[in-house]
């Protein structure tokens, strides 16, 4: 950097000039009038002392130990859904304001996904469909078409989806929102069926048997499409295993004569009843 001849070196770093100190410019030939001096600046605020129990300054504020949440959504616990407690007073439970877990269990055309579709979209409470089909679906290439029979690539797939809807079903819960789930589940099967939806929702799970005649979920089969049509020799073996249903304890809905509306209503019912007094399974 140059310098005009006969001007003063600029100050060392760090200290002020004479100049800068008498309100005056070191430059010849040039006038500026002097500035009124500045007025003291004000002190500094004191500093916030951190409250009790926090960390110290420059800490951001500890969560509490086993904080189980993600954002501002709080995780399933760990343990399994409990079971419902029975009401205190001598009322019928009100199953449309209830949170429940649901299990609509039923064979292939018995209405299972409609009915539960429909229970969820007129209760008075949040309330999730969790279909296993549509889980089971996710998967894309690889997809373990069930009419191509049962094996382990089907029972592993049907295993994954059943896990993935029981965590759903604990996370819905979790922030207060009912669930109803739909599957074929074999009375002849436990390991793989109920009790493998106990082990992964938990003991409140609410399971209701929707079983029709043997006439109307072949007239319902035959108007579905694609891999969840099967033929009517595999529909009539799957509902007479579900016959098997009779005589275990669970509450069976026959919706042979009634319409989705209806088979709803009775569900409310069937519902509220099992809130009273959880099945034994």
């Amino acid at each position: 950097m140059h310098y005009a001849v006969g001007a003063p070196l600029p100050p060392p770093h760090g200290q002020a000039s004479p100049g800068a100190a008498m309100n005056w410019t070191p430059h010849p030939g040039q006038h500026t009038p002097p500035t009124p001096p500045s007025a003291p600046a004000a002190p500094p605020p004191p500093a916030q002392q951190p409250a009790s129990g926090q960390g110290g300054h420059g800490q951001a504020p500890t969560v509490p130990h086993g904080a189980d949440i993600t954002g501002h959504v709080q995780l399933p616990p760990g343990a399994p859904v409990p079971l419902p407690s029975p009401p205190t007073d001598t009322t019928a439970p009100d199953a449309a304001h209830a949170a429940v877990a649901v299990l609509l269990i039923g064979p292939a055309g018995a209405g299972k996904t409609s009915v539960a579709r429909h229970w969820a979209d007129t209760r008075r409470v949040p309330t999730a469909h969790i279909s296993l089909d549509d889980v089971r679906e996710w998967v894309r290439s690889g997809f373990a078409d069930p009419q191509a029979g049962w094996n382990d690539h089907s029972e592993a797939q049907y295993r994954l989806a059943r896990r993935t809807c029981g965590f759903a079903a604990r996370n819905f819960l979790a922030n207060g929102i009912s669930c109803i789930l739909d599957d074929a589940v074999f009375p002849d099967r436990p390991v793989i069926g109920l009790g493998g939806w106990k082990r992964h929702v938990g003991p409140g799970l609410l399971p209701i048997v929707l079983l029709p005649g043997l006439e109307i979920v072949l007239e319902r089969n035959a108007r579905r499409s694609g891999n969840r049509r099967l033929s009517d020799e595999e529909v009539a073996r799957i509902h007479g295993r579900m016959a098997g249903w009779y005589g275990s304890g669970l509450p069976i809905i026959d919706n042979s004569q009634h319409d989705v509306a209806t088979t709803v209503r009775v569900l409310d019912d069937v519902v509220a009843r099992s809130i009273a007094s959880p099945p034994n399974w």
